[in-house]
């Protein structure tokens, strides 16, 4: 037996009496049709059985409507939370999301080819780190870009981004303010932005309360295993707080803290850390951490995407801090 074919817009425009341009501008939400001809369109689809294809579309209006999302560091679950909730937010708006995973080590800039290839319209750089020359060819493309809890310092790209600084010099101020005078940091990766602003803030706080910074370790990744290995070296400094870039970091420092040195916590040692994780308020951990504003970040990101702005943001928004029971 023969198969039918599938039905076309062309099919759809010869039984309406109508232009095949019409019709495929029905089906896109920003098409000029008025509201009488959609509907008889979107009848006469569920009539026939018409399904539009995106595939097509893109080709003839040189837009997908597809976002990609380039990410790395999954085994932090930050970046699964925000992953989640870009998707969410994206479909809501009318895209349609494709995740890119930037391999540990390396960024943005040799994916680019890829990305072209799927063309995509719009481009959310999380976690991953991407040179101003290709963020600003990006644009130069005609493409859409921005920045998701990352910045660039000499590029003029959308950025979307928590109050790092001012969430670590919190800490700081916070840890003074209980007594605490000689503290560690860990680090996370240093060509992280978050990372920078992070640090930076915190020993601005450190000098502004007269604390003492005894100890700082440096870690290769955002992970569980870096905070465990991260503690050892921290506590051998005798500090009696330390703070964490992030809270997986953190987490695996509590486990090695209580688990491997025999300390006490916040008794022996106080701990804090940044993100507030789901994690974080476990009945095991109960970390105190920096909340990052997630729904506020995703929804400026989306907004940025739609409206395509030119000019740089740097929408550093401010953040709480949860007390749990890590800090004395």
């Amino acid at each position: 037996m023969k198969r039918a074919l599938p039905v076309t817009s062309r099919d759809i425009a010869r039984f309406l009496g109508v232009s095949q341009s019409m019709v495929s501008r029905a089906f896109d939400p920003a098409g000029k049709v008025s509201p009488a001809n959609r509907a008889r369109i979107m009848e006469a689809a569920e009539k026939l059985g018409y399904r539009p294809n995106a595939i097509a579309r893109s080709l003839s209006t040189r837009r997908s409507g597809i976002v990609a999302i380039v990410m790395g560091g999954m085994e932090n679950p930050f970046y699964s939370e925000v992953l989640d909730k870009l998707a969410a937010a994206l479909d809501l708006a009318g895209f349609r999301s494709l995740l890119f995973r930037a391999p540990p080590g390396q960024d943005v800039d040799g994916q680019l080819p890829a990305l072209r290839q799927y063309n995509v319209d719009a481009l959310i750089v999380a976690s991953a780190s991407i040179s101003s020359r290709i963020a600003e060819e990006w644009r130069r493309d005609s493409r859409r870009i921005v920045l998701f809890n990352r910045t660039i310092s000499d590029a003029d790209v959308p950025s979307v981004s928590c109050d790092n600084f001012g969430g670590a010099r919190d800490v700081a101020n916070m840890l003074a303010d209980r007594g605490h005078r000689r503290v560690a940091y860990v680090a996370g990766p240093r060509q992280t932005s978050t990372n920078r602003e992070r640090e930076a803030g915190f020993l601005a706080g450190l000098m502004g309360a007269g604390s003492s910074l005894v100890g700082r370790v440096d870690t290769a990744s955002y992970s569980f295993a870096e905070g465990f290995r991260a503690a050892e070296a921290a506590i051998a400094t005798k500090p009696d707080a330390i703070f964490f870039a992030n809270d997986i970091l953190a987490l695996g420092g509590m486990d090695y803290l209580r688990g491997t040195a025999g300390l006490s916590i916040p008794r022996d040692v106080s701990v804090v850390g940044f993100d507030d994780i789901a994690m974080a308020a476990w009945p095991s951990y109960l970390l105190t951490t920096v909340r990052q504003p997630l729904d506020r970040m995703v929804e400026l990101t989306i907004a940025s995407l739609e409206r395509d702005s030119a000019t740089k943001e740097m929408n550093n928004i401010p953040i709480e801090i949860v007390l749990r029971n890590t800090i004395s």
